[in-house]
């Protein structure tokens, strides 16, 4: 049983390319729709709320509460976008479009297959993340040197995330369970990882909930390194996300081995 779990590992370190380029030339024929489109979500909460409760909020942690949501919608943007990649986009090729099944046909594994969707899909994030950013910086919000120090962390972010939704993708039977991840993971973890307000206003129990929330250890990077703060326990946050993408990749990967070759 273990070694049949081991031959849907990936085969080398490139086959993954094949996979990461079909996604990008099949995406290229959509893309101004597809970048409008991940950037719609954020934009609204970054002007509505930034615009809206900016003028009642005043300061946040010394900087302007719009200039606040600025970074956390970088993150949140680069969560969205490698998630609903993953969740719809990934699950149409796995299923509908049985693009997947035409893939294992050749030399690739679903390993390979695995990790060529995580890549497109923190490929997806960071364009999102980095339109975000390039927002901001226009507005004056941010530094625009401090995205070329955020982009590894928001392209890690959304390796992150889409690793965590690819379980989903490998347990969901239709497309209709996906809004229970929507409703009941992303939106909560919105609110409680520092993104709208800070952790420090939230009770102590959900203070220490944030702890383990992927987006609120990308938050607690991206937003010194935009607003030119000190960074605190960046390996410990660096290190927590690399943990949400490698360790849900192998799951993933078994729990999808599972389904597609029983």
């Amino acid at each position: 049983m273990w070694k049949l779990y081991v031959a849907a590992l990936p085969a080398n370190g490139w086959n993954w390319i094949a996979v990461w380029r079909r996604n990008y030339l099949a995406w290229k024929k959509v893309a101004l729709a597809s970048i409008l489109g991940n950037l719609a979500d954020p934009l609204i909460y970054l002007f509505g709320l930034g615009a809206g409760l900016g003028m009642m909020v005043g300061r946040v942690d010394g900087v302007s509460y719009i200039a606040f949501l600025s970074a956390g919608m970088v993150a949140t943007s680069a969560m969205t976008a490698s998630t609903f990649e993953t969740i719809y986009a990934t699950f149409a090729r796995m299923r509908a479009q049985r693009t997947w099944e035409a893939m294992l046909h050749t030399q690739v594994t679903i390993g390979d297959i695995v990790l060529g969707e995580l890549a497109w899909a923190a490929t997806k994030a960071s364009l999102a993340g980095a339109g975000i950013g390039i927002v901001a910086a226009t507005l004056g919000y941010a530094e625009w040197v401090s995205l070329l120090y955020a982009l590894p962390v928001i392209a890690l972010t959304g390796l992150a995330f889409a690793s965590l939704a690819m379980i989903v993708t490998a347990l969901a039977p239709s497309y209709d369970y996906f809004i229970f991840y929507q409703t009941l993971v992303i939106t909560p973890m919105l609110f409680l990882s520092g993104a709208v307000f800070p952790v420090n206003q939230l009770p102590g129990t959900f203070q220490q909930v944030t702890w383990f929330l992927p987006l609120a250890h990308s938050i607690d990077v991206i937003r010194p390194i935009m607003l030119g703060s000190p960074l605190v326990n960046v390996g410990l946050h660096i290190g927590a996300l690399c943990l949400y993408a490698v360790i849900p990749f192998f799951l993933s990967t078994a729990l999808l081995r599972r389904r597609l070759m029983p």
